[in-house]
């Protein structure tokens, strides 16, 4: 299998125009994000979740692939647009904040 790692922050974020400015931050991740001069990110996806009593409150989630484990902690440690994103992000309303990661394991789809 694939040494691929998928990354996902889940955020509580009651403000819908904190959500906003969360979504433009990570537009800006998209647009700016380099290591060694090129793009790593394989993929994102990043929006409000759909309201759902299983959700827990969480109402914003944002989800990365990467190539490798060392591309993940790049991102997470050194990346200066998420270094950006993460200083930025402190001056939201952030009630709440749950980062996961793995590697697949199985893939599908049509």
């Amino acid at each position: 299998m694939a040494e691929r790692v998928h990354r996902v922050t889940m955020f509580k974020i009651p403000k819908k125009e904190d959500q906003e400015k969360l979504l433009e931050l990570y537009r800006t991740v998209r647009d700016t994000s380099t290591k060694d001069g090129k793009p790593y990110i394989l993929n994102m996806a990043v929006g409000a979740c759909e309201p759902d009593q299983r959700s827990q409150g969480f109402d914003f989630a944002a989800r990365f692939e990467f190539a490798s484990l060392e591309d993940m902690r790049y991102y997470d440690d050194v990346c200066p647009a998420h270094q950006a994103l993460k200083a930025a992000a402190r001056g939201l309303e952030v009630n709440g904040l749950m980062t996961i990661y793995f590697k697949e394991l199985l893939t599908g789809g049509i």
